[in-house]
């Protein structure tokens, strides 16, 4: 067999080795690659043998999924009915079943608007007037398809919301409000008038300083007695004030030590520049902080999403709540288990999305975080 010969700058360009690239080499490299790391795999590979299979046997292989009644439940597996059973509930809470529309409505209108944003093809103008309108008007018109009284909508009080619906009421209110708010005690807390600065010191340090539950039993219990008789909020109000008041002052920490982070020559170039304080922080100062300092603000917000199961204290049905409250009704009181699979499915599923988000947005603003 010949060897063929190419005249120099002519040989074809080769693949790299197999043992270099593919799964095979992955696996070398991550799992297999040294005596220690190889204990490891085996070591994981044998838990996976132990927890897998009775997980997947009880969740899935033996759970009962058909029937409205717990005499369906037959089998030694999960018994989904009761989520079946309980499901209206689960989501929605007491909302009416003839106006649950509403709510699904608003939830293809967040989908339809917010869809666009995860697409690069989209100019940034039609993404800056999407997000205004999620910010700005999308809360007015899920006032009044909520809570109705108006536009020929029925009313329906808060008391009668609740279950996903109520968690996700709560924790989106949350953080649209504790974002805004918390970067604005962050640069007050830097603030060179001290009048300000002590302002915001102690407004963050007494927030930090007390449980969100004692926050929630003191705006609904403690509240309504210092001021005069129907002058008092709503107890959801209360609740989403006590909530964002409470995440501002976290919030505003996480973004204090991203200007931190930021090397005094941006002030100074600022400065040489002739920009006022404003905008230098609206244009230099805080889009670098606030990118640097994207896990530390998503780290509070899927914080504060999975808070908001402590509403439950001052009577207020969340989706871990209504699973809790399901599952005392005598004819499904040995099924409580399947209530919190669901809800911890239900948070775990948001929380991760938040979390995947967070990883996209900063490959895509290149902060140098992976």
């Amino acid at each position: 067999m010949t060897q063929q010969t190419y005249l120099p700058g002519q040989h074809p360009t080769l693949p790299p080795p197999k043992n270099l690239i593919g799964p095979v080499a992955w696996m070398r490299e991550h799992l297999f690659s040294g005596v220690y790391s190889t204990l490891l795999t085996f070591f994981g590979i044998y838990l996976l043998y132990l927890v897998v299979p009775p997980m997947l046997d009880w969740l899935i292989l033996s759970a009962d999924f058909i029937g409205d009644t717990p005499e369906a439940c037959t089998s030694d597996g999960a018994c989904w009915v009761f989520v079946s059973v309980w499901y209206e509930q689960l989501m929605y809470g007491q909302y009416p079943p003839e106006q649950i529309w509403r709510i699904n409505f608003s939830y293809v209108l967040a989908l339809a608007a917010a869809a666009p944003l995860f697409f690069d093809s989209v100019s940034v103008k039609i993404k800056g007037l999407l997000i205004g309108f999620l910010l700005i008007f999308y809360p007015i018109i899920c006032f009044y398809l909520y809570y109705g009284d108006s536009f020929g909508l029925e009313l329906v009080e808060t008391p009668l919301w609740g279950g996903l619906f109520l968690t996700l009421v709560i924790a989106v209110t949350g953080i649209v409000a504790s974002f805004p708010l918390g970067v604005i005690l962050a640069l007050g807390r830097r603030s060179n008038m001290p009048t300000i600065k002590t302002i915001c010191v102690v407004f963050i340090e007494f927030w930090r300083g007390i449980p969100l539950i004692t926050v929630l039993f003191m705006s609904s219990v403690m509240f309504p007695l210092f001021v005069p008789e129907g002058l008092s909020p709503d107890k959801l109000v209360r609740a989403l004030i006590g909530v964002a008041l409470f995440s501002s002052a976290y919030m505003a920490e996480v973004v204090r030590g991203g200007l931190q982070a930021i090397p005094k020559g941006q002030y100074e170039a600022a400065d040489a520049l002739g920009l006022s304080y404003w905008k230098s922080m609206t244009f230099v100062i805080l889009p670098q902080a606030l990118k640097m300092v994207i896990p530390g603000i998503v780290n509070t917000f899927i914080g504060l999403f999975k808070d908001t199961t402590l509403v439950l204290i001052i009577g207020l049905f969340d989706l871990l709540g209504t699973a809790q409250k399901a599952a005392t009704n005598p004819d499904w009181i040995a099924y409580n288990i399947e209530g919190y699979v669901f809800a911890a499915i239900g948070f775990f599923v948001f929380c991760f999305s938040m979390s995947r988000y967070s990883q996209r947005l900063e490959r895509t603003l290149n902060t140098g975080h992976r």
